[in-house]
């Protein structure tokens, strides 16, 4: 990224209103509530395709596998196809650091550095700037589509949508009130909403529960190490779980294996650089000692992604860090580039500035590969006491307390990044906002369904290749 420094504005408060005004008369809250595919729209599956390029390709079928269990689970591996969509639509142009995957399965619980739970965004791989209306409409049509899975009627599926919405625009109307500083510091702490979840959910029905909560505080390195590895010579080294986890020696050979590790710790020094001076020296005291190919999520798989196993003073002392391939934000085609020039960068400092709290192991590294190929990665802990919710175990009242909570954290995310009084101004005070995005919810559900069916097609005619169940 640039250092070269470049002038911000300071606008008094009613001119940043004033803004947020002009935007809504150029563009009505209205406007960005309308949906219908462009004359000339891409074809979803071929933007996959070109997206895919680059991934592994053995993998690949794995994802197709995993995207057509429902609409929803294409939904969440077709963003790219989303943010095509989303450029041909007007837009007030106010832009914030997005999120760029702000669907409901990427909220969840994890810990601060101070050891306690918070719900956040918690996925960021998609994460640059844009303009402020794409991750609300990510958002609430994944709801409208989590909603229709579980078969809710038309009201239930509008209220939840509208949770969503009312809760993005009351709290950005909050934050545009406080200060900056008050504004920072905002978080969502679980203890504060547990209470309202208790009255509506059954404990087995979803994991911010009593008993949810107590298995999030216990994901952590020392279960990854329990769940993962095996002892090997009074060691543990992680289990083959071939496509899931592959130890670096069943992929490479042995010549080839020695040439990694000594990669891998010329990636630890490297990657120590860009921690915090205080995390440098706790990351000094561990060792790395295995390393195992891992494929994670929907939308992520056929990417790079390795989890690195690091011990303390003894065996049941560990660090599980993975270490995942960044590549470009599938927004970048469509709402500009990125100001940094390496993709893990890019994806930890939208992290740093849209969450509350980070992981105090995040940070990032560029690696030259062989043939002189170089990829960007960045690094966090594997578990750190997270959870994530149940969609498809969630009533109608539940789904609607979840999805308001997911409106506010991204509203708090943005009025971060964004001018939180412009956006303010914009949204307004009545409900039209609300009305806006559920026809936009019901709409672009409709299409994310049409595309579901297209691929699922398109894997009966054999043209696209599928491993189911892994």
């Amino acid at each position: 990224m640039s250092n070269k420094s470049v002038p911000v504005p300071h606008l008094s408060v009613a001119e940043r209103v004033a803004r947020g005004k002009t935007a809504r008369h150029e563009v009505p809250i209205e406007a960005i509530g309308e949906y219908a595919p462009a004359h000339d729209r891409a074809d979803p599956l071929d933007l996959l395709a070109r997206q895919e390029a680059t991934r592994i390709p053995e993998l690949v079928p794995i994802r197709h596998g995993r995207m057509l269990v429902s609409p929803l689970a294409f939904y969440r591996g077709a963003a790219r196809v989303m943010a095509s969509d989303l450029a041909t639509l007007p837009s007030p142009g106010l832009r914030v650091q997005l999120c760029g995957d702000a669907h409901l399965s990427n909220f969840g619980v994890f810990t601060s550095p101070e050891r306690r739970l918070v719900f956040d965004l918690s996925d960021f791989d998609e994460t640059s700037a844009g303009p402020f209306e794409w991750d609300v409409q990510r958002l609430v049509a994944s709801c409208e589509l989590a909603a229709r899975e579980n078969d809710f009627s038309d009201k239930e599926r509008r209220h939840v949508v509208t949770a969503a919405a009312a809760s993005y625009r009351l709290a950005l109307r909050r934050f545009a009130k406080q200060s900056n500083l008050q504004v920072w510091y905002a978080r969502l702490e679980v203890d504060d909403v547990l209470a309202d979840l208790k009255q509506v959910l059954k404990p087995d029905r979803y994991r911010l529960t009593p008993d949810g909560l107590a298995t999030a505080r216990t994901r952590d390195s020392l279960r990854a190490l329990n769940k993962l590895t095996h002892m090997v010579n009074g060691e543990p080294r992680f289990i083959s779980d071939p496509p899931l986890i592959v130890p670096v020696e069943e992929l490479l050979d042995s010549d080839a294996v020695d040439a990694f590790y000594l990669m891998l710790h010329d990636l630890l020094r490297s990657y120590r650089t860009t921690l915090q001076s205080d995390r440098r020296i706790l990351l000094e005291e561990y060792r790395p000692v295995h390393l195992a190919r891992k494929v994670v999520g929907v939308g992520s798989v056929g990417t790079r992604a390795w989890v690195m196993l690091l011990l303390g003073r003894d065996a049941r002392d560990p660090l599980v860090l993975q270490v995942k391939e960044a590549q470009a934000s599938v927004l970048e085609d469509f709402a500009g580039a990125s100001p940094y020039a390496d993709n893990g960068e890019r994806v930890v400092a939208g992290q740093h500035l849209m969450q509350a709290s980070s992981d105090i192991f995040l940070g990032w590294q560029r690696v030259s590969e062989a043939a002189g190929t170089e990829r960007d990665y960045y690094v966090r802990q594997l578990h750190d006491w997270k959870a994530s919710a149940r969609l498809d175990q969630m009533q109608p009242q539940g789904m609607s307390i979840f999805a308001g909570l997911c409106g506010w954290t991204l509203a708090r995310a943005h009025a971060r990044s964004g001018d939180r009084i412009a956006l303010a101004s914009y949204l307004g005070g009545k409900d039209k906002f609300e009305r806006a995005m559920c026809e936009f919810a019901r709409d672009y559900a409709d299409q994310g369904e049409r595309d579901f069916a297209t691929a699922k097609a398109a894997a009966a005619a054999g043209r696209l290749d599928v491993i189911s169940g892994v």
